[in-house]
């Protein structure tokens, strides 16, 4: 894998990451409302698919890692292109959510391209 595909997908898990914190323990926060569509009222109802969603973010993330770390393409790829598949599935499921759609397929579409060079 090239050294481009390595660090994109180092990048792309470090936004896991962070996506992980946001929805596991800082979905209440204010500022994140209009990123999940969600409204006070709405947070008992919401807290389980958050919590849940964000911990596969972090293993995700994880995988992309070892992916790297241990330098085992196939992981990486299939990673980047599950990700490609998820953003067209938010994005047909929400079309609200095109920019958060936009932020995960993007990224995974340019590790896919740049993993199967």
């Amino acid at each position: 894998m090239s050294t481009a595909a390595q660090v994109l997908a180092v990048v792309i898990a470090a936004m896991l990451v962070m996506v992980f914190v946001m929805e596991s323990f800082r979905y209440r926060s204010p500022r994140l409302y209009p990123l999940f569509l969600t409204r006070p009222e709405d947070f008992q109802a919401v807290r389980l698919w958050t919590v849940n969603l964000g911990f596969y973010n972090l293993t995700t993330a994880i995988a992309l890692l070892i992916g790297v770390v241990l330098d085992i393409d196939a992981l990486v790829v299939f990673t980047a292109a599950q990700h490609v598949f998820l953003a067209v599935v938010l994005v047909v499921t929400e079309r609200r959510l095109w920019f958060n759609s936009l932020l995960e397929g993007i990224p995974a579409l340019a590790l896919l391209i740049l993993a199967t060079r």
